[in-house]
């Protein structure tokens, strides 16, 4: 494995992308548009831009086969995004060259040519619009809270079984998505691997998103001593899925820097290794641990 670059201050930009139809071509437009002003709109052009998980299409597990698009990617070989069967990675690629940002292009229901299986797979474009990496969402949300809320994405979604992240000339990035969050040992080796920010594009409900929203992306952050952030669509209660919202940023620390409410946004906020510096020195934590009372989770990692 490549060392990781030297961290460098940088500036994050989350979009709570809101107006998400039935209408693909109708989101894309609206995510691209809201990508274009994410990059004009701050008195610092972001270095990073973010949108939220399925920003194509509505969230449901009936919803993904019937919006899934065929990607394509092997990491570590050339693709042609010009040649992609993806409308949703031409319309990313595209924004990201036009504003010279790395874009975290949020989640679309991927379907595999080889196995007809579905995902749910975030892209990452650096700012030449090349398509650099991918994640496929480890796991699922199966979930049944009594009188609350049940969902089960199993029905038609297939996890993904790797762990990602991508270099940028100013710092490791690492990624998930939604519900891997709860899984700590995801975010854990991920950090092990030299990843200094976590995003993970998100869509908690009514339910879980007061419970649980904040406090895990804290618990990440502290765990690890790493910035976090999730990015959540806005809230729309009319539509069939009610996402939380409150897209945020967390620094190594747990101090939320930046919290969106419920609607449509575009939040902006600085990204300073001088915080994670001061997190690991102050609590050393990272050069504690006792590998020789429990194993190192990152070891054995399949890349």
């Amino acid at each position: 494995m490549s060392r990781a670059p030297v961290f460098k201050p940088f500036t994050l930009a989350l979009i709570q992308l809101g107006n998400i139809s039935a209408e693909k071509s109708a989101n894309l437009q609206h995510a691209r548009e809201m990508i274009l002003k994410a990059a004009a709109g701050h008195t610092k052009k972001p270095d990073v831009i973010v949108l939220p998980e399925c920003f194509n299409s509505p969230y449901g597990h009936v919803h993904f086969p019937v919006y899934a698009e065929k990607i394509g990617f092997m990491p570590g070989k050339p693709y042609d995004v010009a040649k992609s069967d993806s409308a949703s990675v031409k319309m990313l690629s595209s924004a990201a060259k036009e504003t010279g940002t790395w874009l975290i292009g949020g989640s679309i229901p991927e379907r595999d040519a080889a196995n007809d299986h579905v995902y749910n797979t975030c892209t990452v474009y650096n700012p030449k619009g090349e398509l650099v990496a991918t994640h496929r969402k480890v796991h699922l949300f199966d979930i049944d809270i009594p009188g609350k809320i049940q969902f089960k994405e199993s029905e038609t979604l297939t996890g993904g079984t790797t762990m990602n992240f991508f270099d940028t000339e100013f710092a490791r990035i690492g990624l998930g998505i939604c519900y891997d969050i709860r899984f700590p040992e995801l975010a854990m080796t991920s950090a092990r691997k030299g990843c200094h920010l976590l995003v993970y594009p998100a869509a908690f409900n009514l339910t879980t998103g007061p419970l649980h929203w904040e406090l895990l992306q804290r618990a990440r952050a502290v765990d690890n001593q790493v910035y976090f952030s999730m990015c959540s669509p806005a809230r729309d209660m009319s539509a069939g899925y009610h996402a939380w919202g409150h897209s945020m940023v967390v620094d190594p620390l747990g101090k939320v820097l930046v919290e969106a409410s419920e609607g449509e946004n575009i939040l902006y906020t600085e990204i300073d290794p001088q915080t994670l510096e001061d997190a690991r020195s102050g609590i050393p934590v990272t050069t504690q641990r006792r590998f020789d009372v429990y194993p190192d989770v990152s070891e054995g990692l399949k890349e």
